[in-house]
Formats: C-alpha cells, structure tokens, sequence
C-alpha cells in the first residue's frame, strides 16, 4: 500500500500535518499496544503523533517513534505541560522530564495543557516562550483556552502562538472558536473528533456514510478537515480504522451535507469539561 501524502496546515513558520494520531488513552493503558500503535500509525504514513506529560504516554510514544524507522525529522511531534506545572521553574522540569520519556531533544510543539487561574499566565507564557527560544520547542501554543484566554496568551507571550488544540467534533459547536483562530493566523487541533465512540451509532452520519460508500469515522473526520484550519486527532489501536481515520482527503461533502452535519451540535455535547479547571467555552 503506498504512503498517502498528508497536506499540510501553514500557521505563522509551522507547518502541520492535517490530521494526526491522538494518544490519550490509547490502547486502554496497555504500554505494548500504545507502542505498536505508533509504530503502524507511522508506517501507515501518519506524520503528526500527539502525547502529553498527562497521559502517562510520552514513553510508549517515543519507542514507537523508534520502532517505526521513520526519521524523526519526518515526524511533528506534540506534547504539553500539565496544568500543575505551569510556574516557571515547574515548567522547565515537566519539559525536560517529557523529554526524557519521549527520548528525543526537541518537539515540534509544545502546548499549555490547561489553564490554571492560580499561577499567573504572563509567568507561563514567559517559561512557554524559553522553551522555544532554546531551542527544545519549534513551534509553541495552548490547549483548552477559550477566545479571551487565548487572547491573554497572545499578548503576553513573547513569541508567537501558532496552535491551540481543544474538543472538536459535530456534536459541540466550535465555530465561534475555530474562527477566532482563523482570524489569528493559529491552526486548531481538533481532540476527541469521534466524540469517544459516541458518534458512530448517529443516523445522519451514518446515512451519509453509507452513500459515499465511506465509513462514519471517515465522514466526522472529513467534516472537520472540509470546514478548513481544523486538524482532528483521532486515535485508534486498530490498524484497519488506523488506515481508513487517514484517508480523508480522496472525497468531499456537499454543502448540504455539511449544513446536516453541523446541525448535529448539543447542548451537551461536550465530552471534556473539568471542573474547576475548564474555562468558559465560547
């Protein structure tokens, strides 16, 4: 089987692969699985591995990393420091200890993991930018900010922010925030693009499927990468909905389609919702 070629999204100097392999709870905790998961994602032609110091991941991550023969310079590769660790000293032990998991001596992005009201964001947001200007992160940006965060973030961050990845999926609505980072110039990474399974037994979806000739998770995933600047990460240790999460890009949805997609968002559709920690979605 040849090796799609996966287009790129352009944010500022980064250049990131449009849809890549989520690694919160994959495998459910089994290290071998999480591991060999990477390694077949990667040989499938994923080049966007995404982990987190939170996910207990960043080791099974790199030795898959490893294990697949793909150069590292091939890979963009995405980890984030956890919310406790947000003061500055705090932050550069997190990174280094990230960096020790994963094996590797810098990562193409780096994220806030969540926001945290107790530790000033202009101290975060200067440990945030050392990182990138020694060189241990090529790109940086945030995770689960809402507008008036990210906002905060930009001004008070010395260099720039080029992602912030939140939920993203047809049961939320995320157009208010997807558009914010449209204006700008930040590419969002869609997480949770399959809702955790709770989308593949929806009609609509599955109506739509059915007459592409495509599978559910193909169409949910189209329909993110279709509404542009929208990166989805789903994950899956399964090598067969592995290849066919990657294949997304060889067919489009009519706008009528997308219009009854997009009208699938609930009140409660939202998966991640920490209290105390999350924000106030837009």
């Amino acid at each position: 089987m040849p090796i799609p070629t996966i287009p790129t999204l352009t944010a500022g100097a980064a250049k990131i692969p449009a849809i890549g392999l989520g690694t919160s709870n994959l495998g459910g905790g089994d290290k071998t699985i999480r591991g060999e998961t990477v390694a077949t994602a990667l040989k499938l032609g994923y080049r966007h591995i995404d982990t987190a110091w939170k996910y207990g991941s960043e080791r099974d991550v790199g030795e898959g990393i490893r294990a697949s023969g793909v150069p590292r310079g091939d890979i963009f590769l995405c980890t984030k420091v956890s919310h406790e660790y947000l003061r500055a000293a705090d932050f550069a032990r997190s990174v280094d200890e990230s960096f020790a998991n994963l094996g590797v001596d810098y990562v193409d992005l780096l994220l806030v993991h969540w926001p945290n009201a107790e530790i000033p964001l202009k101290e975060t947001m200067g440990a945030l930018a050392k990182a990138k200007r020694d060189g241990l992160a090529r790109h940086i940006g945030v995770a689960n900010f809402n507008i008036a965060l990210l906002d905060q973030a930009i001004a008070l961050c010395p260099e720039p922010l080029v992602n912030l990845q939140g939920e993203g999926h047809p049961y939320i609505d995320t157009t208010r925030i997807v558009d914010a980072c449209r204006a700008r110039g930040i590419v969002f990474t869609a997480y949770c693009p399959l809702g955790r399974g709770r989308l593949l037994d929806d009609p609509v979806l599955g109506a739509i499927a059915k007459s592409k000739g495509r599978t559910l998770a193909q169409v949910a995933l189209r329909w993110l990468v279709q509404r542009g600047n929208i990166v989805p990460i789903p994950r899956s240790s399964n090598p067969g909905r592995l290849a066919e999460n990657l294949d997304v890009f060889s067919f489009t949805l009519s706008d009528d389609e997308m219009t009854r997609i997009g009208a699938l968002k609930k009140a409660d559709g939202r998966i991640a919702n920490p209290p105390g920690r999350a924000p106030k979605w837009d």
